[in-house]
């Protein structure tokens, strides 16, 4: 899995929007990405996070999540989020860290048998920014993968 998350890594550095926002991968564990960004970096007219910094931590953790289970089965694709709907809930005065997670209606191995059959699936996440333990804002979406076309 390090590799693959060295390889997420990688192609955030390579986004450059990503790159302002300071955006990196904090963690991954038990099929949850979390994803880092510095309040500095995002910070709006009234001293808290941006909501258009937390939308794109938010969306940026389920894609980056869709990626590495993409990976860690051995399937290449390109993942794309289809639709979501953000909440903002709280102003966030710290750092924002997004985690996301499967939606708990979902499942990791529908979405990749589909995938693998078809060359295409779409599944649904939940992410979240937490501020003093409580929602700042969330995400939920339907994220589509599909296979990349042979060179």
């Amino acid at each position: 899995m390090q590799e693959h998350l060295a390889q997420l890594s990688a192609t955030l550095k390579a986004m450059p929007p990503v790159v302002a926002l300071g955006i990196e991968v904090d963690h991954y564990h038990n099929h949850q990405l979390s994803l880092r960004a510095p309040l500095a970096a995002n910070l709006n007219d009234k001293g808290n996070a941006f909501g258009g910094s937390l939308a794109s931590v938010l969306t940026l953790s389920g894609w980056g999540l869709v990626s590495l289970e993409l990976a860690a089965a051995g399937l290449q694709a390109d993942v794309y989020v289809a639709d979501s709907r953000v909440r903002y809930l709280a102003p966030l005065y710290g750092d924002l860290l997004a985690s996301a997670r499967l939606d708990e209606e979902a499942s990791w191995e529908v979405f990749l048998t589909r995938f693998a059959e078809r060359g295409h699936a779409s599944v649904n996440l939940v992410a979240q920014v937490l501020a003093d333990g409580r929602p700042a804002a969330t995400l939920s979406g339907r994220f589509v993968a599909k296979a990349k076309e042979q060179a």
